[in-house]
């Protein structure tokens, strides 16, 4: 499966969610096409990988069958266990979203260097001394992390996770992290994103 196909699920799940909300319980590809600015060719292809369920005529198809199929290829009905690393402005505003729990990530705890920290409760997720994070990780069989720390410790941060087992990082220090060919690894490239944003408005503001 592409990357731009693992990008789409996503965006068709949180759609399809919103429908259900609103007592649509059967979709046409069509609809979704329109709604979503996607072909509708490309839309059952997509759904053909997830799910075996069939679109029929007129009524298309069943909502919540549909994003029951997406919650199990995408994991979302397997509640991921994560801690984070770095309890800065970022850092504490993903401790305090909730809505990860929507998409079966529950951040368990956070670690920072900062002693006035600790003990510190943010949402429920305690922020403990960064040294117990090797222990509490392999004894609570945790294997997902999120590094939002300074991009000077990111790489020591990412090492620290991978020989404590962690498998998955989300990592969102502006740097790139080498890690071994086992480990998952998804940076958020925040100046990236600006420069495609940047150079989309460039273009409107032309024509």
């Amino acid at each position: 499966m592409s990357q731009a196909t693992l990008i789409r699920l996503p965006k068709y799940y949180r759609y399809l969610k919103e429908k259900l909300k609103e007592g649509i319980e059967n979709i046409s590809s069509t609809v979704i096409s329109l709604d979503l600015k996607l072909s509708s060719i490309q839309i059952r292809k997509d759904l053909a990988l997830v799910s075996d369920i069939a679109g029929k005529p007129k009524t298309g198809f069943n909502t919540k069958e549909l994003i029951i199929s997406l919650e199990k290829f995408l994991g979302y009905d397997n509640t991921n266990q994560a801690v984070l690393v770095g309890v800065g402005k970022l850092g504490e505003a993903l401790l305090s979203y909730d809505g990860f729990n929507n998409y079966g990530l529950n951040i368990v705890m956070a670690f920072d260097k900062n002693e006035k920290l600790y003990d510190k409760n943010i949402n429920g997720k305690y922020i403990l001394p960064l040294e117990k994070m090797e222990n509490l990780i392999k004894r609570l069989n945790i294997h997902m992390g999120i590094i939002t720390v300074p991009v000077e410790s990111a790489q020591e941060i990412c090492d620290a996770m991978v020989k404590s087992g962690i498998k998955a990082i989300w990592n969102f220090a502006p740097t790139h992290l080498n890690v071994p060919e086992n480990i998952v690894i998804k940076s958020e490239d925040m100046a990236e994103s600006l420069a495609i944003l940047s150079n989309k408005l460039n273009k409107i503001m032309k024509n």
